[in-house]
């Protein structure tokens, strides 16, 4: 079994935790650990690969927007909005990159449901939305990899109480119209006590925690496997 390391880096501009995990990228062994690195971005766009520079509908002069190498349309982060950047060596956890899309979005379901708030996936649009409630089909977390030489890098961003108004000046992931909302907006609350801002941190490591969870899960089911298949059959 490969551990993963969590890394909490606190507030951090976009651009050099962008550069951070590239270098990191590049600079991997086969020793190196896996990370699980949690931020909070100050109030930044991002746009992917192949993303459309049109689905910024009003610009703003204060939110600057960053061209950047992982996949999907456009997004934003800012404050109040819990990141998971996931640096995964997947040939090594032989983790096929559809399965880590399913494993994070499980791991936000989980943390979702912690807090009370029922959601779901949506096939052929990554990230997760609201299943209930006056907010259903609101866009709660997106999602957003990139795989270079079978490691991965950029992760999950899930929404815990923020200024949701950035949003508005734009297509989230490219679909016009769509519903963005947070945590403390949909109503989540844990013991009796409504989401807030002061409650992030925990929420960040419930993330994380989550992530490494079902990834352990995933890995030792592959492992069970190939033991299984290493195994001679007995005659009979």
């Amino acid at each position: 079994m490969h551990p993963i390391q969590v890394i909490e880096r606190g507030r951090e501009d976009y651009q050099p935790c962008f550069d951070a995990m590239r270098a990191f990228t590049a600079a991997r062994t086969p020793e190196t650990p896996d990370q699980v690195w949690l931020v909070e971005h100050p109030p930044v766009y991002t746009l992917g690969q192949a993303g459309d520079p049109a689905h910024l509908l009003a610009p703003d002069d204060r939110i600057p927007m960053v061209q950047i190498d992982r996949g999907g349309q456009i997004t934003y982060h800012g404050p109040g909005q819990v990141v998971a950047y996931l640096l995964l060596d997947l040939k090594r956890r032989k983790l096929m990159v559809r399965e880590l899309v399913h494993d994070i979005e499980q791991a936000v379901l989980d943390t979702l449901a912690a807090y009370n708030l029922p959601a779901e996936r949506k096939p052929g649009a990554p990230g997760i939305y609201l299943s209930d409630g006056p907010h259903r089909g609101a866009k709660i977390a997106a999602l957003g990899l990139k795989i270079r030489n079978g490691c991965s890098y950029h992760g999950v961003s899930l929404n815990v109480q923020m200024d949701l108004a950035p949003f508005l000046r734009i297509n989230p992931c490219g679909y016009a119209g769509l519903e963005t909302v947070d945590m403390a907006t949909a109503g989540g609350h844990w013991q009796d006590q409504p989401v807030t801002a002061a409650q992030q941190p925990d929420i960040a490591r419930r993330l994380a925690a989550a992530l490494c969870e079902v990834l352990a899960a995933r890995e030792a089911r592959a492992l069970a496997a190939d033991k299984t298949a290493a195994t001679p059959a007995l005659a009979s």
